[in-house]
């Protein structure tokens, strides 16, 4: 099953500086991906690095909420595509307490897709995404539509872009993250000198 490629940090994709980029805000929960087929529809869920059932918590808690949204989205592609053997979706799961992965099992989650990839044609360009799935309540939000700049970068680092975490922002063919001050200062408070690890 596809796993999610890690994102750059932005100081690792300095040299997109200048290009026309979407920044979505980055939601702070789980990386959650479900794949689809067409003979045995959203069969395979996991996380990054493992899948997981209707046995395991608390990601177990996000099968009901993705299976209306799976149904939109396959809808949507095939149109978009014709009939794909296999569609992977993938999403953020977190809930009001949510923080660097961890999760409060008694609260109620959330599920927000962020990124498709359709077999044989590879992730769905930003543009193209935002076309097919931004009228969705539950698609990621573009926050900013322009060059990347250092202005913009500092503005999602001091705050002054209605996000918690930061941003991902996605060129042609490449990401990069942007972290808020806020977000990083929360997580060093909170693992020391340990807080790369849950960054």
């Amino acid at each position: 099953m596809l796993s999610y490629p890690s994102i750059p940090r932005f100081q690792d994709a300095h040299k997109h500086m200048g290009e026309p980029c979407l920044a979505f805000v980055k939601y702070d929960g789980s990386n959650l991906r479900w794949e689809f087929s067409q003979k045995k529809g959203w069969y395979k869920y996991g996380t990054r690095n493992h899948l997981f059932d209707a046995t395991n918590a608390p990601y177990n808690q996000a099968i009901p909420l993705f299976k209306p949204m799976g149904e939109e989205i396959a809808q949507i592609v095939c149109k978009e595509y014709g009939k794909v053997e296999r569609i992977v979706a993938f999403t953020e799961f977190f809930g009001p307490s949510s923080f660097a992965g961890f999760h409060d099992m008694d609260e109620p989650k959330q599920l927000v897709l962020f990124d498709v990839s359709v077999y044989k044609k590879g992730f769905i360009p930003p543009r193209k995404f935002v076309e097919l799935f931004d009228h969705l309540p539950y698609t990621a939000k573009v926050v900013y539509d322009g060059n990347l700049n250092h202005e913009f970068v500092e503005a999602v680092r001091h705050g002054q872009y209605p996000v918690y975490e930061g941003v991902v922002c996605k060129g042609d063919g490449w990401d990069a993250k942007i972290k808020t001050h806020e977000f990083i200062n929360r997580l060093k408070n909170r693992y020391g000198t340990e807080w790369e690890k849950y960054e």
